[in-house]
């Protein structure tokens, strides 16, 4: 991690938010000011904002019991201009098709408010500046006000609205708040408070009743199965019938609620979380329990649908690649090996859960994921063949030729010519220009920003602007998970 002494050097003045994981943050005196965070700054309910001997916040933000000061910070932050949001999401979306990413499931996250947060994406894609397909979900905004959000949603919208570049997917990850395991496994697993089934039935119930598909962010088998005493419940009167609905993340989930999210038609979304918090899951439960955490395997041995995502960007790396090497190899970015060979995947198998097993997720399976006549013309070529190089190299590949909708969307080395014009890189202290792209080596990023006409910031999007420093880690506001590229 970088000190606060080397991000107020990096920083002086712009306001700086680095997030770890969903544990801490560092924010530079910059970013204090701009809060508001001073000696007089009262404490939060939950978490903790550490000071120094004379009482002065030292940019040190702590989640315990939760993430909820996180969040609640992140609120806060500074707005860019409308004309800067909408160039700093087409700059995101084009950071995404450098990965070779063409199509993206939106899991919606916190503080992202609809119908409002969504007007810049909303004009780009009207504008027909959209270089990534999305399906978003639409995550309740208010603790026990989550029905009324529903309820709302449901008499004004249909899931499926929109079109093949953007569209309403269904509801959650969040459908009630009381129902939200926060996934710090530097913290002791959280007990859901008893209010959790009255609130979550009720929520569940009006979705099946409108036919909304849905996801809930379930991290424990604890909270999972509470949620399937709930579901099972709702079934026997109101039968789910081929609805789509899932779970996020499930890294602890048994067997025995595998066989019930598959008895009701569910599926699982998997993300590659452990890549990241691996250590921290095994000092905490030991390394036997890691050996299946997420027990992914086991979940496609008993036929229920599975794709995989990266979580990000709030949290995690949209980077899908090391999504990939975490499957293939079953080690963490730090290099702890997690998993024996039978809850690892060939690369085959782990490229399949990010592209064909995703579109199910996105209720579009048998339209993308795969180079087959009549699918979406979505596709990657990529800097390396991913079939052949070493295990550590997958972690460095990108595209070089990007296509969607049969559109060249990103183009560098060899297809340099066929790149899309420059984009302008702004606000002007953008890092971007002097960074030149996330996962690039110092010696290689400024050669890359020059010679492919493109420019990389990964700082905005859905109209929520993001104040972060991308050299400093991969931030943002969204969780994506990997849709669909192909080789």
């Amino acid at each position: 991690m970088p000190t606060l002494d080397e991000i107020n050097e990096a920083a002086p003045d712009t306001p700086v938010f680095v997030l770890h994981l969903y544990d801490r943050a560092l924010l530079n005196r910059a970013a204090l000011r701009a809060l508001g965070y001073d000696k007089n700054a009262p404490d939060f309910p939950a978490g903790e904002v550490q000071r120094d001997s004379r009482g002065v916040p030292t940019g040190l933000l702590i989640a315990k019991p939760n993430a909820q000061i996180l969040y609640a910070t992140l609120a806060k932050g500074p707005k860019l201009s409308r004309q800067d949001q909408l160039n700093s999401s087409r700059l995101f979306f084009r950071e995404l098709n450098r990965f070779g990413v063409t199509s993206a499931i939106d899991a919606g996250g916190g503080f992202q408010n609809f119908p409002d947060d969504y007007g810049v994406v909303n004009e780009l894609h009207r504008n027909g500046e959209l270089s990534v397909r999305l399906a978003y979900n639409l995550f309740t905004q208010k603790p026990q006000q989550e029905l009324q959000d529903f309820q709302n949603w449901t008499r004004t919208s249909t899931p499926g609205d929109g079109d093949d570049f953007y569209r309403l997917n269904g509801a959650g990850e969040m459908l009630v708040f009381s129902a939200a395991d926060f996934e710090d496994f530097l913290q002791p697993r959280p007990d859901m408070l008893p209010v959790m089934e009255t609130e979550l039935k009720a929520v569940v119930r009006h979705l099946v009743e409108n036919r909304w598909p849905f996801r809930l962010h379930s991290t424990y088998d604890e909270t999972i199965e509470r949620a399937l005493n709930i579901y099972e419940e709702v079934n026997r009167d109101m039968p789910f019938d081929g609805l789509h609905w899932f779970f996020d993340h499930c890294e602890t989930i048994t067997d025995r609620n595998i066989e019930r999210v598959k008895a009701l038609g569910g599926g699982i979304a998997v993300q590659n979380r452990m890549a990241f918090q691996g250590e921290y899951f095994v000092e905490r439960y030991g390394a036997q329990q890691a050996r299946r955490t997420p027990p992914i395997r086991r979940m496609l041995e008993m036929g229920v649908p599975v794709g995989a995502g990266t979580d990000a960007t709030r949290v995690s790396s949209y980077n899908p690649f090391l999504s990939l090497y975490w499957l293939i190899t079953g080690k963490t970015i730090g290099g702890l090996s997690l998993y024996p060979e039978e809850n690892r995947f060939d690369r085959a198998e782990a490229l399949k859960l990010y592209t064909l097993g995703s579109s199910w997720f996105s209720t579009e399976d048998g339209k993308k994921g795969a180079l087959i006549p009549g699918q979406l013309a979505d596709l990657a070529v990529l800097s390396a063949d991913y079939f052949s190089i070493p295990d550590e190299e997958i972690k460095e590949l990108e595209s070089v030729l990007t296509l969607v909708g049969g559109k060249v969307v990103y183009a560098a080395a060899d297809f340099s010519q066929l790149a899309p014009p420059a984009l302008p890189v702004s606000p002007d202290w953008s890092p971007v220009k002097e960074y030149g792209g996330y996962a690039k080596r110092p010696d290689e990023a400024v050669g890359a920003f020059h010679s492919s006409r493109s420019a990389h910031v990964p700082h905005q999007s859905k109209g929520q602007s993001s104040w972060h420093l991308p050299v400093l880690g991969d931030l943002g506001l969204w969780e994506l998970s990997c849709d669909c590229f192909a080789l």
